[in-house]
């Protein structure tokens, strides 16, 4: 980006520069520049350059010549000359002597640029253009069906249509050379429209697609890289970087191509490293490495069966090493440690709320937990129903399923202090005064409510009473 409009404004929120789109770099597309010529006056007998740069889908530009000399701005919608024939629509990027420096960057001269400007698109253009567009997404379902009927082993990750919907390309990866045929006639049948099959790889695939990277930002390939330098493994090792294909993957398949970023940096520093160093004699014992920081110089040694690690400056483990090859060995390199300031850790003040880092981990479970409290409380503070006596309360499973003991005045033996339920069904208390001499019979309690358990223990067989 050429302008700071964009740019994070204080805090962690993007300032922005609220023209949606239409900011001073051209938008926030794939692969802008940034006009730098655009507020210059031009000479009195300058002659604008004959040739623009025009953007279409998936970052693809191209020149065109501009012979009638139609005034065009950055980001307007043309029609240009088709590569097979028609008209496509894209927008320009670029124009002036800007165009003559990429033409040169990329190695494109003048005599090459052969197809045209035809207008400014029209609003008949643009809705055309619009409904191609429209079908990109099913066609590319349709088409992936017909490859699955023929198994075909490819993967067909993007359609582009032509502007006049008269053209589409299809974009595929495949492991090697894939006869597809029998594919282009049964898609020119079914779409009624001409076919174009063109492979790419797995990088420019993840570059016409985009995507968020681990680090979360978008993806370089599909933002501003457009040269894909080979990656090995060895870029990992130089860096000390632990060989996790899944870490040092990206969403291709392939390594980072952020892996070659600071590899010259790396290998700048490594010139002071001592290579393939693996321990140093000394008089107590053998100290193996276990470490180094490149940019500090620094390197860590350990004594076998010990877990204190030892810091010693580049320089001084060179001296060792010389010392070792002419058959001297020092004392201890405890003696020789270096001191290491402990590094200050500060604490980030967030300008924003209710963060991941700030929940915990079990906040779901106290729910639960909470949840299952307040049901136990509900139960144990419920009112009694009716006039509820203290003592009715649910004996426990033993108690319960014993036979009732009468004694002698007919009335319920008492056992301890918990009473026990009548075994008959319980009968409505009446309002008359009770009579002397006449047991009263008693009521069961309302907490034994299982209809059930109830039944149950009416069909059971009960001990007779005792004569009198």
């Amino acid at each position: 980006m050429g302008c700071g409009s964009c740019s994070t404004g204080g805090g962690c929120a993007p300032s922005g520069c609220k023209s949606n789109g239409s900011c001073l770099t051209g938008g926030c597309g794939k692969m802008e520049v940034y006009d730098w010529l655009s507020n210059l006056d031009a000479p009195t007998n300058y002659k604008p350059f004959p040739v623009i740069e025009v953007k279409f889908k998936g970052a693809r530009k191209e020149f065109f010549l501009n012979n009638d000399n139609i005034y065009l701005e950055i980001g307007e919608l043309i029609a240009v000359e088709g590569a097979t024939g028609g008209y496509d629509i894209g927008h320009v990027s670029l124009t002036g002597e800007l165009v003559r420096i990429q033409m040169k960057r990329r190695k494109t001269p003048i005599d090459q640029v052969t197809r045209k400007v035809y207008r400014k698109a029209s609003e008949a253009d643009v809705e055309k253009w619009k409904l191609a567009k429209g079908l990109e997404w099913e066609t590319m379902h349709r088409a992936r069906t017909l490859a699955l009927d023929l198994r075909l082993s490819m993967k067909i990750s993007d359609v582009d249509y032509q502007g006049d919907k008269t053209k589409a390309t299809f974009f595929y990866t495949a492991e090697g050379r894939v006869d597809f045929r029998e594919l282009i006639k049964k898609m020119a049948e079914t779409f009624r429209i001409r076919i174009e099959m063109r492979q790419i790889g797995m990088r420019q695939e993840a570059g016409r697609l985009g995507g968020i990277g681990s680090c979360g930002r978008e993806l370089c390939c599909s933002t501003w890289l457009t040269n894909f330098k080979t990656v090995s493994t060895a870029a990992a090792r130089y860096q000390n970087l632990s060989l996790n294909t899944l870490k040092l993957a990206g969403q291709c398949g392939k390594l980072k191509c952020c892996l070659n970023y600071e590899l010259d940096t790396y290998l700048d520093a490594l010139k002071d490293i001592p290579d393939r160093i693996e321990s140093l004699q000394t008089e107590i014992g053998v100290a193996r490495h276990q470490k180094t920081d490149i940019f500090k110089k620094v390197m860590w040694f350990a004594y076998p069966n010990t877990e204190d690690w030892i810091p010693l400056k580049v320089d001084r483990v060179k001296e060792i090493m010389a010392m070792n090859k002419r058959g001297q060995k020092p004392v201890n390199l405890k003696e020789e440690a270096l001191e290491l300031k402990p590094t200050a850790v500060v604490e980030k003040v967030l300008d924003y709320e209710n963060v991941v880092g700030q929940d915990s981990l079990t906040r779901l479970d106290d729910k639960q937990r909470n949840k299952g409290n307040r049901n136990n409380n509900n139960n144990k503070n419920r009112t009694p129903q009716g006039a509820r006596p203290a003592s009715a309360v649910k004996p426990p499973q033993h108690i319960r399923n014993k036979p009732e003991l009468k004694n002698e005045g007919g009335q319920a033996k008492p056992q301890g202090s918990t009473p026990k339920p009548q075994a008959a069904a319980p009968k409505p208390q009446s309002d008359e005064a009770p009579i002397e001499g006449q047991a009263v019979a008693t009521t069961t309690p309302s907490a034994n409510r299982n209809r059930n358990r109830n039944k149950n223990r009416r069909n059971k067989p009960k001990d007779p009473p005792k004569d009198e």
